[in-house]
């Protein structure tokens, strides 16, 4: 009998670290959470770590937690990245076939691969994925998997994502400075995708959108198909920022009024209703619930905008079946479902991951989608044989190996 298989999954965010160890039952193949760990994350800002002492301290403090209530250390785990350095771009590779008799192989599969992702790129920018969308077997198109297939020319339309090198290194580095080994970076809403949507949804048209703290990411299948990926300037620290400057207050009491007072909706909210605060001086003011409500209106109008006008760069604004499924710690504003259908026209509801068996009880919130990605990832990842080093990892400037069988794990 096998022995249950541990994995890791540590999603690093600008305001918190989750860090979730789960074990894979080698009899039904189902997922256990063991452990899960939060700690603020004070040395990163909009997914840029900016102090690693600070990074490393956080990312500890995660890790003591799950590791704790788990009874496993971990040693290596899957890392979500993500931040406004991170761009994306469709490229094609075209090859010839390597067999006389015209067979395609794992290899040529591979050797296209690589043609797609042989691109210039300047010397500071990485290339961490490369996700194959559409196989062209002598101008066949909308082939899954080309393998086992005849032809003469293969082509790869591929969607590439890169980030700046010299913030992989340093997220690297708070991971490794904490004792951790990683196995592989995920960008954060592929991993939340794998929480949250299912085959049907991604078979209509669907748009999911991880609003964190320093910036919102958004993926758009169709067709089962990932078509773009996007990260956006715009998050829910945004909102906290503009009601602190708005109500001339505190950060802190801003988020407070957030959290306990805020709704995206202001024609909900009574003209004369008033909330009170505490001042900087200790005395209670009184401020008007709606404009607070006015304050986040117009700023999760900007991040709606913003998520349309990626839906109109690729032809898809108002033209996804499935709607937009909403995850991360932003997700939780009142009035923002209301908000996004009238900005988006398209339906909207909030995503939550998947329920799994262990301590999963506080994992069922849409904040926690990208770390039960990660460990969702994971054991596909490690169960299926030769699937492993599908991407770039820590040692920036490594060749890529087995991205095919990486790529399946997005694309159902």
């Amino acid at each position: 009998m096998k022995a249950p298989h541990i994995v890791t999954g540590i999603d690093i965010g600008s305001n918190t670290v989750r860090v979730i160890i789960a074990q894979q039952d080698p009899a039904s193949d189902t997922i256990k959470i063991l452990g899960v760990g939060t700690a603020p994350m004070r040395g990163m800002q909009k997914g840029v770590i900016t102090d690693v002492e600070e990074g490393v301290a956080a990312l500890g403090s995660a890790l003591d937690i799950a590791e704790r209530i788990s009874g496993i250390p971990v040693e290596k785990a899957y890392v979500s990245i993500n931040g406004s350095h991170l761009t994306s771009q469709n490229l094609r590779g075209v090859i010839a076939v390597s067999r006389a008799d015209g067979e395609i192989t794992p290899d040529d599969v591979d050797r296209v691969i690589n043609a797609a992702q042989a691109v210039s790129i300047p010397p500071n920018r990485e290339i961490l994925h490369v996700l194959p969308q559409n196989y062209i077997v002598d101008g066949q198109e909308h082939i899954q998997d080309p393998v086992g297939m005849t032809g003469v020319r293969l082509e790869v339309e591929a969607h590439v994502i890169e980030g700046s090198v010299p913030f992989i290194k340093n997220l690297t580095k708070v991971i490794n400075q904490s004792g951790v080994h990683i196995e592989d970076f995920v960008f954060s809403p592929l991993a939340a995708s794998l929480a949250v949507l299912d085959k049907r949804q991604k078979e209509l048209g669907v748009v999911l959108v991880d609003i964190g703290a320093g910036t919102t990411s958004m993926v758009v299948y169709e067709e089962n198909v990932l078509l773009h990926t996007g990260v956006l300037p715009v998050g829910a620290s945004h909102i906290t920022n503009d009601i602190a400057i708005g109500l001339r207050t505190s950060i802190d009491i801003a988020e407070a009024i957030k959290v306990s007072h805020g709704t995206a909706i202001p024609s909900d909210v009574p003209q004369n209703e008033m909330i009170s605060i505490e001042g900087e001086e200790g005395e209670q003011e009184s401020i008007s619930r709606r404009e607070v409500a006015n304050i986040i209106s117009a700023r999760l109008e900007e991040l709606f905008s913003f998520v349309d006008r990626e839906l109109k760069n690729i032809g898809r604004s108002g033209l996804l079946p499935a709607g937009v499924i909403v995850t991360g710690g932003g997700a939780h504003m009142d009035g923002l479902i209301e908000l996004a259908k009238k900005r988006l026209r398209l339906p909207v509801r909030i995503g939550v991951p998947a329920l799994l068996s262990g301590i999963s009880d506080q994992t069922q919130e849409p904040e926690f989608a990208v770390a039960i990605g990660l460990v969702q990832f994971a054991v596909e990842q490690e169960s299926r044989p030769g699937a492993k080093n599908p991407l770039k990892l820590p040692d920036v400037g490594r060749a890529f190996s087995k991205l095919r069988s990486w790529s399946k794990n997005f694309l159902p």
